[in-house]
């Protein structure tokens, strides 16, 4: 008897509309959580786990197997080897650096796991015409054009210098911006590469200092990104504009070095003041939930596992399924419009319009594009 009533609710679970079992759905998730980009990676870690609550008031039940890089590819690779085999995720979202991403890509079609990159910018990483790779964020090549093209609104720069580390992004975001500066007129004077976590850039600083530079074009995690700032304040270099490619320049930590951080320029794959579904109101549980500013990367990395965590669940975990599911869906939210194509070289990548802000008076404010803008930049950098 109690057997078949058992059953009849069973069944009335899953014919009555409203009335239905969670879906339930493995992810994993590859991120630097300890290392020299663990900060950055914390952010990471709050968004997806947001959206991991936020799926589950939707009735999809994640669970999130997550593993930490440490920033290094080869714990990347054996990560995502994990996950595929030992324990058979659906999808992987992650991982953060470009480095780490990089490496990875590979074995997602190898093992055919579908894989979301939230914000490693890299432009090789959905070049090489992969399967199962998608990426949500703007690759590096946009990081650069967005900037340039809001401070050409702002005057008539002549001149640019490029400082940033030796890592994948560094080296990326860099090589587009020297093509991109050069087509708009814009003249190199100078190119410094340095090793990621140097502690002093005063000899490099000065050389700028004295080739006097409209722009100067930062590539840098965190800790860099303040150390550059801080040092080129003691120096005293003071161009027109300090231009920061994203990563260091856009987290909670710079913003709060107030002496040093206002009116630096920053490309941004998203702000809290945008138009788009569901920003503004992430912004404010974020700060409510971790008492901060949210980053971009908690942005994407929430919109990458709501939307792996939504296909993989609508396929019931299957792999190639999900996979499909990415490839022909299409999504709104906090990231605004979402879709994953091909276009020039890349290959499932979703062709995200990024952002610029300016820190004005302690606060990230978007100034561009005018569409997005909610203050007018300040410019030409004056030093205070």
């Amino acid at each position: 008897m109690f057997k078949q009533i058992a059953v009849v609710a069973t069944v009335l679970a899953l014919t009555i509309p409203g009335v239905s079992q969670a879906s339930r759905v493995k992810l994993g998730f590859i991120n630097t959580i300890t290392g020299a980009e663990a900060p950055i990676g914390e952010n990471l870690t709050n968004g997806a786990m947001m959206a991991v609550e936020d799926l589950k008031k939707k009735g999809i039940e994640v669970e999130l197997v997550k593993e930490d890089d440490t920033g290094k590819p080869e714990k990347a690779l054996s990560a995502f080897e994990k996950l595929a085999t030992r324990d058979n995720v659906a999808g992987v979202v992650g991982p953060y650096t470009s480095a780490c991403a990089n490496a990875v890509a590979s074995q997602a079609d190898k093992y055919k796991v579908p894989q979301l990159i939230p914000a490693a910018a890299k432009e090789e990483i959905t070049q090489k015409g992969f399967k199962y790779v998608f990426r949500l964020n703007a690759p590096a090549d946009v990081y650069s054009s967005v900037i340039m093209d809001a401070i050409m609104t702002q005057g008539k720069p002549q001149t640019i210098a490029y400082v940033y580390a030796n890592t994948d992004f560094g080296i990326s975001t860099v090589k587009t911006a020297q093509s991109y500066a050069a087509k708009l007129g814009i003249r190199e004077v100078a190119n410094e590469k340095y090793q990621k976590g140097a502690p002093d850039f005063r000899s490099t600083l000065s050389k700028i200092k004295s080739l006097n530079p409209d722009l100067i074009f930062m590539v840098s995690y965190e800790v860099d990104a303040i150390t550059l700032m801080r040092q080129s304040k003691e120096i005293g270099v003071s161009p027109k504009a300090f231009l920061g490619a994203g990563a260091g320049f856009t987290t909670a930590q710079f913003l709060a070095q107030k002496e040093i951080s206002d009116h630096v320029f920053s490309s941004t794959q998203w702000t809290d003041d945008v138009n788009w579904p569901g920003a503004a109101d992430f912004g404010k549980r974020y700060k409510a939930k971790f008492g901060k500013e949210p980053t971009y990367h908690a942005a994407c990395a929430y919109e990458a596992l709501r939307i792996m965590g939504e296909t993989a669940a609508a396929n019931a975990g299957d792999r190639d399924k999900t996979r499909a599911g990415l490839k022909n869906g299409s999504w709104k939210g906090i990231m605004g419009d979402v879709k994953f194509v091909e276009y020039e070289k890349f290959t499932n990548q979703n062709r995200h319009e990024m952002l610029v802000q300016q820190i004005q008076a302690g606060k990230y404010e978007t100034v561009f594009p005018p569409k997005y803008a909610t203050k007018k930049a300040i410019y030409p950098f004056v030093r205070k």
